[in-house]
């Protein structure tokens, strides 16, 4: 694996290759997380809360991208949180992403206040209603989600705060016998939002 913490390698744009991330599959992809980072934007010194963070790749990302940019990943799943450890000893400053195990609705009234959130797994009513209550002036509210229950949350906050709604699709070409064909990903569902 490659140890890149000063964005030497790879620099600092948002859309490292996936096979860079420790992960069981469960994984923001490549072009959609560098959709996801343009809109949370980040700033030198600024703050990100990632819920379910998985593989950490979010959270990654946004601590890549700006000097002293820092984020919580918050994750469920032991395993998961151990990966984003993992990956984040080798992709990002030291002490610039700080994973933390649990469920997120209980622990996000306790974290300091954000400058943007990322919400993907866990994606819940309850956890944007916190996250719309407790961002700073400014901040950026990015959910994703895959489901059909994940898009009506998203469309629900969509209708009470305004905001983009989006889906995206990618399809990459793969061998298909002998030749090349279009594979597709699952649709995301984005919702963002700028306070």
């Amino acid at each position: 694996m490659i140890h890149d913490p000063d964005c030497t390698v790879f620099g600092r744009a948002p859309g490292l290759p996936d096979d860079l991330f420790e992960h069981d599959g469960l994984i923001t992809k490549r072009h959609i997380r560098a959709t996801a980072v343009g809109h949370l934007r980040p700033l030198p010194g600024q703050l990100l809360w990632d819920v379910g963070t998985g593989a950490g790749s979010i959270a990654i990302e946004w601590c890549r991208g700006a000097d002293g940019a820092r984020a919580i990943g918050l994750e469920r799943n032991p395993t998961r949180a151990g990966r984003a450890r993992a990956n984040a000893a080798r992709l990002t400053p030291a002490g610039s992403l700080e994973v933390r195990e649990g469920p997120a609705a209980e622990a996000l009234d306790s974290l300091p206040a954000p400058d943007a959130v990322f919400v993907g797994g866990g994606l819940s009513s309850a956890v944007l209603d916190r996250a719309v209550a407790r961002i700073r002036p400014g901040g950026r509210i990015v959910a994703h989600g895959v489901t059909v229950e994940a898009e009506l949350v998203c469309a629900q906050a969509h209708s009470r705060w305004g905001g983009q709604l989006s889906r995206m699709q990618v399809e990459l070409g793969e061998p298909l016998g002998s030749l090349q064909g279009w594979t597709p990903g699952r649709t995301v569902i984005q919702w963002f939002l700028q306070r």
